[in-house]
């Protein structure tokens, strides 16, 4: 039984999510004192709690302390069973969160698995599904699984009710990957997703970006969907050789449209002043999945990011004190860059 600081590094989420997946992935029960304990409100909320209950359920594992508000958890795995399984959040509480906790162990199991997953998929707080598939989910399929993901219903906070489906093509090993470098540009893009919003929100977002990146205007695009309440969301992607990168920004209660553009270019602009293959949110999903592959193959994976935050440096913590991995984080000589090697210790 490994036993876990819930309070360490980042204090959040994070820590509840990446020990269940690797509960999973090594089939050795863990216990969490302190959970979120760094947070306001510590203790699981509705959106942790299903996915202890996700990961669970595809491992008929023993759990307690799975209530909300509970600051103390332990969970046994049993095998990980692939299958169809549908998950739900039942608040705006993000589903691309839960999705995390149970995609790293189906990547590896004996068969393919289906996962319809409810809740919120576009908020300020969690990657945007946007950010799932088009960033994260190559990388997966990078590493030899084969993983696609359909949005039929977006879920904006407060109101939530997104639906998205994850189709999920395991392999045995997880191969590693190197990347140092973005490679060229091959396409750049902007969305404005809105529902239940006067359509002028959404021009005078498409404008400021226009006005704001000096872009084609045909490299832009508004979509108007339905939704269980009002939301809005701008989505920029930079697709290289190497990499695709998303930046967003969320259209919130008194902030003007041209700010929720600014945000999301804002967010691009120091990536691409960084000059870095991988941004900061990606820098932790890929740590766990090159954990996960140095464990098995006893290879090591690298990438070139920006200085690690204390999501990735609470991600380096955990996968060494349950995988035995060490993420070795060496600075580039002329910037505060880094590059991550990923190995085991041995």
């Amino acid at each position: 039984m490994i036993q876990i600081d819930g309070s360490q590094g980042e204090g959040g989420g994070q820590i509840v999510r990446s020990s269940l997946a690797l509960a999973l992935v090594t089939g050795r029960g863990m216990a969490i004192e302190k959970l979120r304990a760094g947070r306001a409100k510590p203790g699981l909320m509705r959106q942790h709690l299903t996915a202890v209950r996700a990961a669970a359920e595809i491992s008929r594992a023993e759990v307690t302390g799975d209530v909300i508000g509970s600051s103390s958890l332990t969970f046994r795995p049993g095998p990980v069973i692939p299958g169809e399984y549908q998950f739900r959040v039942g608040t705006a509480g993000s589903a691309t969160l839960v999705l995390q906790t149970v995609l790293p162990p189906l990547l590896i199991a004996d068969g393919p698995s289906t996962l319809i997953l409810e809740g919120g998929t576009h908020n300020p707080w969690a990657p945007p599904f946007d950010f799932l598939s088009r960033a994260y989910f190559p990388f997966i399929n990078r590493m030899g699984p084969r993983v696609s993901g359909t949005l039929e219903r977006a879920g904006f906070y407060p109101a939530g009710g997104g639906r998205f489906v994850v189709e999920i093509e395991p392999v045995r090993q997880l191969k590693p990957f190197s990347v140092l470098e973005r490679g060229p540009l091959r396409q750049q893009s902007g969305r404005v997703i809105f529902a239940n919003l006067p359509d002028h929100i959404a021009q005078r977002e498409v404008e400021a970006l226009q006005r704001l990146t000096g872009w084609d205007p045909a490299c832009f695009t508004v979509e108007k969907i339905d939704g269980m309440g009002p939301g809005n969301v701008v989505v920029l992607e930079l697709e290289y050789e190497q990499v695709t990168e998303v930046f967003s920004g969320f259209g919130e209660q008194g902030i003007r449209a041209e700010e929720v553009s600014r945000r999301a270019i804002d967010a691009m602009r120091k990536y691409l002043v960084a000059d870095v293959p991988v941004g900061p949110y990606l820098a932790d999903q890929l740590l766990l999945l090159l954990g996960i592959m140095a464990w098995q193959t006893g290879k090591k994976g690298e990438f070139r990011s920006v200085p690690l935050t204390r999501h990735s440096s609470t991600q380096v913590d955990i996968l060494g004190q349950y995988l035995g991995v060490i993420s070795t984080v060496t600075p580039d000589e002329n910037s505060k860059n880094v590059t991550v090697t990923v190995h085991l210790d041995r």
